[in-house]
């Protein structure tokens, strides 16, 4: 069983929703990125998905488009990336880590390598976002050969062949975008989420998480009335860029808002 899968079902267990918060490895300094990874844990979080920075992020709001402007400023390479995952593993064995990111910097060192390089510094999984089900066999083939798990996009407009289709590419869990658009957006849709996640559970036993638009503890906690997992993005880094001149208070905010979105969360469960 793979770490992603482990923590799901620990979680399973103890009737508690995932919470997986996304930053872009390198912003606003390469020196913030790892002692923040660990101060997101600390606050809380299950999981992590640690952006690599891209020139061309086209499924990123602007937020997030400007967290890769800064880290890619510190020439922060996914090679660069792999080495802050294997520095956070020093001291965290468990807490699992998803890469988030385009085909292009994988394809430069080659899918063999890359997989190889990210098992070897602890990394647990790769949502490649303009890499479709379809092109994905020979990534996925070899991240699950190095025990990673694949995981892909779901979102509003996807088909019941296409459901399928992710459901049958993807392990770990499954990432369900709750609106039409980029990060960032909002005016989620609660009822058009929820009858969406049914559809998907029809489908599939893997947990389904769901990110775009969470923006406050209140958002959070309606979404872990019916998610496996929330994904905060744009709302967290919005709060690193305010401080990318103080990054010495960045850990000490950014742990303050997860750990009120993991508290907004966990009363969903108590009541549960």
């Amino acid at each position: 069983m793979s770490r992603i899968a482990d923590r799901f079902e620990n979680l399973r267990k103890r009737h508690r929703t995932a919470l997986i918060p996304f930053i872009t490895a390198g912003d606003p300094q390469p020196a913030v990125t790892v002692p923040l990874m660990h101060a997101l844990v600390e606050a809380g979080a299950d999981l992590i998905e640690l952006g690599v920075p891209f020139s061309d992020p086209m499924a990123d709001g602007p937020v997030i488009q400007q967290a890769s402007e800064r880290a890619l400023r510190h020439r922060i390479s996914l090679a660069r990336v792999l080495q802050m995952v294997k520095e956070f593993r020093e001291t965290d064995a468990d807490t699992p880590v998803i890469l988030m990111g385009y085909l292009n910097p994988i394809e430069v060192i080659g899918y063999e390598p890359f997989a190889a390089a990210a098992s070897a510094a602890g990394v647990d999984g790769a949502l490649v976002v303009d890499l479709p089900p379809e092109e994905a066999s020979a990534l996925i083939e070899v991240l699950r050969a190095r025990g990673l798990d694949p995981i892909f996009l779901l979102a509003p407009t996807s088909t019941a062949a296409r459901i399928e289709m992710i459901a049958e590419a993807a392990s770990g869990f499954i990432y369900y975008v709750s609106l039409r658009g980029v990060t960032g957006a909002s005016r989620m849709d609660m009822q058009e989420v929820a009858d969406k996640l049914k559809e998907i559970r029809g489908k599939t036993d893997l947990p389904v998480g769901v990110g775009f638009g969470i923006s406050s503890p209140e958002v959070a906690a309606k979404v872990a009335a019916f998610a496996d997992a929330v994904v905060v993005g744009s709302a967290l880094v919005k709060r690193i860029a305010e401080l990318a001149t103080q990054p010495e208070k960045i850990n000490a905010d950014a742990g303050s808002f997860i750990a009120s979105l993991r508290a907004s969360i966990d009363k969903v469960g108590a009541a549960a």
